[in-house]
């Protein structure tokens, strides 16, 4: 008799079946593909601001890939900000600890016996005991999408105010020790790139960590077709416009770096796609030739239509899916250092590197007058993403890590 697959349970900070964010493309495309291998019930907090789909599953499910939407509520408490302060748990991972959450897995664990459970990011430690505490426990992993201290870090230091820029770094000193006390609470995790997997390495992990890098579903962007050279006309920015490393990206390089480049190239227009604009980034459209889209139904039309695709960023961590988007659609990428951090493509020869506000207008001047040279780069972007990450490919090679998890501790148990 033929075993039956093994079970997993994927918990995330937001439902992931219809996805706006980059996390939450990671959480699909990746379930999507395990569920070739085992069953998978991905359990998501449904935002406030997000429209209600209930558990409706995405277009073209798979039958073993089952969605779980769980209202959060409002987005903080100021107990938990309190608490965060003085507490172990920081308050970021008190934000994401909700009754609904804790009931929901309760049930679950009752009707299925899962073989692995994953946590989409340590804001979802304090549901670890609840995992252990199972009548049959799982293996329990950690996906790290990016080391959270290490942003936030990043963020207190250009913060706004002496006394916000001081909880944030007390904040951050907080989550970083959180982190390196539950690295050795799980059974295993796994990173985006080979700089978080060092990071964990420097926290002391005593378990096995596996880098399973961002990636797109190659095929679905790799057949755009373009506008002619001469017809395109956006420079494009995509990313959730409610994260402030994205809102510091786009007005910062609409202040200091659009004016001269529409002055130049009038025809241009500096296009700011994602859910979601804050109250900053909406500002910006009433400036010349600045578009903010908020959500799209389908992003690449953009793409199709784009010079380039600029990547700003200052703060953040991770890889980001954004790029690898444009490389898989053939548009050429400017990028700051920490915009392009963690990827293994090469400055020059994949896209350009760009870390001063005069470095990325130079840069895309250059792309606009040299043609030829882009679409050498451009080429060699789409097939460094074509071999290194499309998400069939790192889908499949989680699995096997996850099926060897499961069938060492189904040995050892035996």
């Amino acid at each position: 008799m033929t075993p039956p697959q093994p079970a997993l349970l994927q918990i995330a900070p937001r439902f992931c079946a219809h996805p706006t964010a980059g996390a939450e493309f990671r959480n699909l495309c990746l379930g999507a593909r395990l569920a070739r291998y085992m069953d998978v019930t991905h359990v998501g907090f449904l935002t406030a601001d997000a429209s209600d789909p209930g558990s409706l599953p995405p277009e073209n499910h798979q039958p073993n890939h089952r969605f779980v939407a769980v209202p959060r509520g409002g987005s903080y408490r100021i107990t938990d900000l309190l608490r965060g302060a003085v507490g172990h748990v920081p308050f970021s991972a008190l934000n994401y600890t909700r009754a609904g959450m804790r009931d929901t897995l309760t049930r679950l664990l009752q009707e299925t016996h899962f073989d692995i459970a994953v946590i989409e990011g340590v804001h979802l430690g304090e549901y670890v005991p609840l995992l252990r505490s199972a009548a049959a426990p799982p293996a329990v992993v950690c996906e790290w999408h990016n080391i959270e201290s290490e942003i936030l870090l990043r963020y207190s230091r250009g913060a706004a105010g002496w006394m916000h820029r001081r909880y944030a770094d007390h904040a951050a000193k907080r989550l970083a020790r959180y982190e390196r006390w539950l690295v050795n609470k799980l059974d295993m995790h796994v990173v985006v790139s080979e700089r978080d997997r060092a990071t964990l390495i420097e926290y002391g992990v005593r378990v096995p960590v596996v880098v399973i890098e961002n990636g797109v579903p190659f095929d679905r962007f790799s057949g755009l077709e373009h506008l002619s050279g001469a017809s395109r006309f956006r420079v494009i920015f995509t990313g959730a416009m409610d994260y402030h490393a994205n809102v510091e990206a786009v007005t910062t390089f609409a202040e200091d770096v659009w004016p001269s480049i529409h002055a130049a190239a009038p025809q241009l227009v500096f296009t700011i796609v994602g859910r979601n604009p804050s109250a900053a980034v909406r500002a910006l459209a009433g400036e010349a030739a600045i578009e903010v889209t908020g959500q799209v139904p389908d992003v690449r039309p953009y793409y199709g239509e784009a010079v380039a695709a600029v990547m700003p960023l200052r703060v953040g961590g991770g890889t980001r899916i954004k790029i690898l988007e444009a490389m898989a659609a053939k548009v050429p990428v400017i990028s700051t250092a920490i915009g392009a951090e963690g990827l293994a493509a090469t400055p020059g020869t994949h896209y350009v590197l760009a870390d001063s506000s005069r470095q990325m207008l130079e840069a895309l001047q250059n792309v606009l007058q040299d043609p030829a040279k882009t679409a050498r780069m451009t080429e060699a972007a789409r097939d460094f993403v074509r071999q290194h990450h499309d998400w069939a490919m790192l889908g499949d090679r989680l699995a096997q890590h996850l099926l060897a998890l499961h069938q060492a501790r189904t040995l050892g148990a035996r």
